[in-house]
């Protein structure tokens, strides 16, 4: 007799478009395969690079397979383990992210090696917003060989992936001016980055007046950053963008994103470097996985400090 399998929730569209596409259907619970562990997810994150995949906009690089999910960074408990599995037992507590676009659900199958456990004094909504703006910021720093004693700017400083670009920054040892909006200035200078107001009419002026010479410039928003960039005098190799390919090819800049450093490694790191205090991510906001729609809704305004997150 054929076994009925549980069914659970779990986020889809079936067309590009605006958030309205956006669906929570049932669905089987997934089972995990060789080397895989099921997880009971109990945060994840949203992120720009899930609404420009469910737009349309990225289909000429990350296509979608309808009804396609959404969806990868997550933290939550293990509930199985699939054949070969090991490192992990039923209920341990971790975080991670699943290639497979399926973390805004109630279960996700992650293969084991993009799972870490979860610091104990991580929160669920750090823990599970932690891997794409964790590892691109970690790629960003090291694209540009950020070091001691540089002085560093940083775009959309209080952004998911900025938030987190200029504390590791800071922890190498530079010097960090952050441009964001005057509402975010208070956490930035509390964080020992110098805050200077994006919309400043003259803004190359700005930040040398801040302080003067730039030797680094970490790009998280796009939106004409590299041109100051090169404006302000920093060579092309110690520019990174995550977000204007355009400007990166036109001028040789770099585009080095998360995916260079999407590895069990790395996530430990930044887990640890969270859990002892060392590295902090703010959480604007959290919403249930029903309001999956408001949730990108607010991060498609783009002016949030550091993450928003479902929970499940």
């Amino acid at each position: 007799m054929r076994q009925t399998r549980s069914r659970a929730r779990a986020v889809q569209f079936r067309h590009y478009g605006d958030i309205d596409v956006l669906e929570v259907v049932e669905v089987d619970e997934p089972v995990p395969g060789p080397d895989q562990v099921l997880v009971a997810v109990r945060a994840a994150g949203v992120n720009p690079g899930e609404a420009a995949i469910r737009s349309g906009r990225l289909d000429h690089i990350w296509p979608a397979t309808f009804p396609s999910g959404q969806g990868s960074d997550l933290a939550g408990t293990v509930r199985a383990l699939g054949e070969r599995a090991h490192g992990f037992a039923v209920g341990d507590e971790v975080l991670g992210f699943t290639d497979d676009r399926a973390s805004h659900a109630d279960y996700v199958v992650a293969d084991q090696d993009h799972l870490v456990r979860k610091p104990a004094g991580v929160g669920w909504p750090e823990a599970g917003a932690l891997k794409v703006a964790g590892t691109t910021a970690w790629a960003s720093v090291g694209a540009v060989d950020v070091h001691e004693g540089d002085m560093v700017v940083v775009s959309a400083a209080a952004g998911g992936v900025g938030i987190l670009t200029s504390q590791l920054a800071r922890l190498r040892g530079a010097r960090v001016i952050g441009l964001a909006s005057e509402p975010h200035h208070a956490w930035l200078d509390e964080h020992g980055i110098v805050p200077v107001d994006y919309r400043r009419p003259d803004l190359a002026a700005a930040v040398r007046a801040a302080h003067g010479h730039v030797d680094a410039f970490l790009d998280t928003f796009g939106n004409g950053y590299v041109d100051l960039a090169l404006e302000l005098g920093v060579p092309p190799g110690r520019v990174n963008t995550i977000a204007d390919f355009p400007a990166a090819e036109k001028h040789g800049v770099h585009a080095v994103g998360g995916s260079t450093a999407s590895t069990a490694e790395v996530l430990a790191a930044l887990a640890e470097l969270l859990g002892t205090g060392r590295l902090e991510l703010p959480i604007a906001a959290t919403y249930p996985l029903a309001r999956v729609r408001d949730a990108y809704r607010e991060l498609e305004r783009r002016h949030t400090r550091g993450k928003i997150v479902l929970i499940p």
